[in-house]
C-alpha cells in the first residue's frame, strides 16, 4: 500500500489554509479530550484516593503508543498520512462512546480506564509521526516552528477552557454530558481532515535505502538516528528530561488534592494558569519563531523546566502552584517548537513516519517507567516519610511542610533539580549544542542529489569522441 506522491494544490485546502484547517479541528478534539480526562481524573481519584491509579492511567496509554511506534511509523511512510490521521481520531471517538456507555449504566470501574487508555496510546502511535510529517509537506521550512508552536497553542489553549468547561458542566449535569462533548469533537476534528490536502511527500535518497520488508522500514528510524550523533544526543537529553519531569508530574493531581482536601476549584484553577502560560508560549512562539540557534530553546528551555518544577514541589498554596505552572507551561512550546523544527528541517519528509516514530520512542521510553515508579513511591514511602513523625520530615519539613502532599512534593523538588542537571550536561556535549551546524537540510541534501544526478546524466549522454 505504497502512497503515490502528490504535487502539492494551491488551493485553500493545502499550505497554511489547509493546515489551518486541520489545526482547527484538532483543537476542536483536544478540548473535548482535555475536558473528559479532567473529569476522568476527578472521577478516578474520589474512587480510591490514591496516586497510583492515576498514575497506571497514563502508564497504560504510554506503554503500548511505545511498543507500537515502529511498527506504526513505517505503517504511516507506506499510507496515506491523512488517512492515518482520521483513524486515530476515529478510534479515540469509539473509546469514548463505550466509556460513555459503561458510565450511564452505572458499569463504569477504574480497570475500564485502563484499557480505554491503552486502546487510545495504541491508535495514537499514528496520529503524532503523520501530523508532525504533514508540517514538512504542507510548509516550508521558514513556517515549521510556527506551525509546530501553532499546535503546542491548540494543546494549552484546549487546557484552559477544558477544566472551566468542564466542572461547569459536572456542576450542572453529569460526566455522561462531558463524554458527548468528547465525541463531538471528534466528528469535528475528522471533518476537518476530510476537506483538506496534505500532500504525499517526493521519494528521496534516504526513503529508496529504507525501503524493504516492514521489520526492516521499522527498524530503519533507529539506524538514521545512531548514524547522526548531534540527533541520538537530542533524543538523550528527552529521554533524561522527560524520565524526572513524568516522574513529578504523574504526582502534580495527588499533590494537590491532597493539600487542598480534593478541592475541585484550586485543582481547576492550577491547570487552567498553567495553560495560560502554555496559550502565551505558544502566541509568543508563533510570533517570534524560535530563537536563531534553535538549540538553545531546548537546552535553556529544559533548564527553566527543572527550576519552576523544583518551585511547583517547594510550593504549599495556589499562588506559588499557578505561578510555577504558568512558567513551566510558557515555555513548553519553546522547547518543543525548536526541537521539532530541527527534526523537520534535517530529516527527508519520505521517511520521517519511521524517523519520528523512534525518535517519541527514545524520548518517552522512560516516561511509563516513572508513571510506574511515581505512585507507589509516593504512596508507600515518601509520603510516609514526610509525615509528622516520618524519617525525612525533619530535614525536609522546612521546604515543603509535613502535611497530605508533603511527600510527593519533594518528589517534584528533586526531580526538577535533576532537570537542570541534564540541561546543564547537554550544553556541554559539543554534538549537542551544535546540532544545527553539523547536521545539514534535508532541502540541501536533495538539491545536491539531484544536481549530481543531472551531471551523471549529462555525461554519459555525451557523443562519444571521433
Amino acid at each position: 500500500m505504497t502512497a503515490t506522491p502528490t504535487p502539492p494544490s494551491k488551493d485553500v485546502r493545502s499550505g497554511m489554509s489547509g493546515f489551518s484547517i486541520v489545526w482547527i479541528g484538532q483543537l476542536v478534539s483536544l478540548l473535548g479530550t482535555s475536558m473528559t480526562n479532567f473529569a476522568l481524573t476527578i472521577w478516578a481519584f474520589q474512587q480510591t484516593g490514591r496516586a497510583t491509579d492515576l498514575a497506571l492511567i497514563g502508564f497504560f496509554f504510554l506503554a503500548p503508543l511505545l511498543f507500537f511506534s515502529p511498527v506504526a511509523g513505517a505503517i504511516v511512510d507506506r499510507s496515506n498520512r491523512k488517512m492515518m490521521m482520521m483513524l486515530s481520531d476515529l478510534a479515540a471517538g469509539l473509546v469514548t462512546i463505550v466509556l460513555m456507555l459503561l458510565y450511564y449504566n452505572d458499569m463504569m470501574q477504574i480497570w475500564h480506564l485502563y484499557i480505554g487508555a491503552a486502546i487510545m496510546g495504541t491508535f495514537q502511535t499514528f496520529q503524532w509521526p503523520a501530523y508532525s510529517a504533514a508540517i514538512s509537506t504542507m510548509l516550508p521550512k521558514e513556517q515549521f516552528a510556527r506551525a509546530n508552536a501553532m499546535i503546542g497553542l491548540a494543546e494549552s489553549g484546549s487546557g484552559i477552557l477544558a477544566p472551566v468547561l468542564a466542572g461547569a458542566v459536572l456542576s450542572l449535569t453529569s460526566l455522561g454530558v462531558i463524554f458527548a462533548i468528547d465525541i463531538f469533537s471528534f466528528v469535528f476534528a475528522i471533518s476537518a481532515l476530510l476537506v483538506v490536502n496534505i500532500p504525499q511527500p517526493k521519494q528521496t535518497t534516504a526513503g529508496k535505502e529504507s525501503k524493504g520488508s516492514l521489520l526492516s522500514e521499522s527498524l530503519f528510524g533507529f539506524r538514521y538516528i545512531w548514524r547522526r550523533p548531534s540527533l541520538l544526543g537530542l533524543q538523550i537529553v528527552f529521554f533524561s528530561a522527560n524520565f524526572f519531569n513524568n516522574l513529578g508530574f504523574a504526582l502534580l493531581a495527588p499533590m494537590v488534592l491532597s493539600r487542598t482536601n480534593s478541592n475541585e476549584l484550586i485543582f481547576g484553577s492550577v491547570q487552567s494558569t498553567a495553560a495560560v502560560g502554555g496559550v502565551v508560549g505558544g502566541l509568543v512562539m508563533t510570533t517570534w519563531g524560535g530563537p536563531k540557534r534553535l538549540v538553545y530553546g531546548v537546552i535553556f528551555g529544559w533548564a527553566a523546566v527543572g527550576l519552576f518544577q523544583s518551585v511547583y514541589g517547594m510550593g504549599q498554596a495556589l499562588p506559588v502552584w499557578m505561578v510555577a505552572g504558568f512558567a513551566m507551561a510558557f515555555v513548553g512550546p519553546i522547547i518543543n517548537g525548536s526541537n521539532q523544527a530541527i527534526w523537520q528541517a534535517k530529516v527527508e519528509p519520505d521517511v520521517q513516519g519511521r524517523v519520528f516514530s523512534i525518535r517519541r520512542l527514545i524520548a518517552w521510553v522512560s516516561s511509563p517507567l516513572a508513571l510506574l515508579i511515581a505512585g507507589p513511591l509516593a504512596d508507600n514511602l515518601m509520603e510516609p516519610a514526610m509525615q509528622s513523625e516520618g524519617a525525612l520530615a525533619q530535614t525536609f519539613g522546612g521546604l515543603v511542610g509535613n502535611t497530605a502532599g508533603s511527600g510527593m512534593s519533594l518528589i517534584m523538588l528533586f526531580t526538577g533539580l535533576a532537570i537542570m542537571l541534564v540541561a546543564v550536561i547537554a550544553y556541554t556535549v559539543p554534538v549537542v549544542r551544535h546540532a544545527e551546524a553539523l547536521l545539514p537540510d534535508h532541502l540541501q541534501v536533495m538539491d545536491e542529489a539531484e544536481e549530481e544526478e543531472g551531471t551523471a546524466i549529462g555525461e554519459a549522454s555525451e557523443p562519444a569522441p571521433i
